[in-house]
């Protein structure tokens, strides 16, 4: 499909006011699914998140690495095991998972963000006490439930001009371990933690559907109070309701909107934030 010059103006025209809009408003982003490992998704994710902090828009980057994890595991010849969709993570496999999120994923995520022209630090949960945990349950090892969150140093990279991202590993306030999060929760509560306006969670569904065979039902729209009904119903469902337990979660301290966007579709998060179409649900 071609673009005149004349439609091409009227996208940018159109985006204006939404420019004017979040102008110095942060917006958390979690990111991670297949918008992380398909070589071409990440490249539109990269440039959506440029674009939105050259013109003005507060953008932190909260991210997984669940198949790199995966990946590295593998070759030292131990299996993945997931317990109620969390990884049990023992003490070799928290390991793994700080190495991999705070170092490799981490690293490479802020240089491909540099490398095309944005302005990236790289930070972990355990830097500065930005993420303080305990353990969450036994049976899940070292993964950990954030009991508090000190937003100032991503406060600090944003005051500078920097695109802070985030990897979700904490300090135990319980015992002298860290803690393997998970990324969604912490990119709540980072949300919540620093007044955000909106908290987008890139996943690999076009949101909430009423019929799950069918994407012409995508839900636009859902407030809190229809929630419940929806978990009644079965529309939201199996690793859908963690992902909305969250958004419900920083709808209720505080964040005006949350969405959950399929990050399979090229430049998802800048049609959510400056067309007037959107795409996903929202929650609000």
């Amino acid at each position: 499909m071609s673009y005149t010059h004349v439609e091409r103006a009227e996208v940018l025209a159109e985006a204006l006011p939404y420019i004017q809009k979040f102008y110095g408003k942060t917006i958390v982003v979690k990111y991670g699914g297949n918008a992380m490992i398909s070589e071409d998704l990440r490249k539109a994710v990269i440039s959506d998140i440029i674009l939105l902090s050259l013109v003005g828009i507060r953008v932190v980057v909260v991210h997984g690495g669940g198949p790199e994890i995966s990946a590295m595991l593998k070759k030292i010849g131990k299996e993945s095991r997931f317990v109620d969709g969390l990884r049990y993570t023992d003490a070799e496999t928290m390991d793994i998972v700080q190495q991999i999120l705070c170092g490799k994923v981490n690293k490479d995520l802020v240089a491909t963000l540099n490398r095309t022209g944005g302005r990236a630090v790289g930070l972990c949960g355990m830097d500065a006490g930005l993420f303080q945990a305990r353990r969450l349950d036994e049976k899940y090892g070292l993964v950990g439930e954030i009991v508090q969150v000190d937003p100032q140093p991503v406060e600090d990279c944003l005051g500078n001009g920097y695109v802070p991202v985030v990897s979700t590993v904490a300090q135990g306030v319980d015992a002298e371990t860290a803690y393997n999060i998970n990324a969604d929760t912490a990119a709540a509560k980072l949300a919540v933690a620093l007044h955000a306006e909106k908290l987008i969670l890139l996943t690999d569904v076009r949101g909430l559907l009423r019929d799950a065979h069918d994407e012409y039902t995508l839900i636009h729209v859902a407030h809190l109070h229809e929630i419940p009904g929806l978990v009644k119903d079965g529309v939201i469902s199996g690793g859908m309701i963690p992902k909305v337990d969250c958004c419900v979660e920083a709808v209720r301290q505080g964040v005006p909107r949350t969405h959950i966007l399929d990050g399979r579709i090229p430049h998802s998060i800048l049609i959510e934030m400056l067309s007037d179409k959107g795409i996903g649900t929202m929650i609000l």
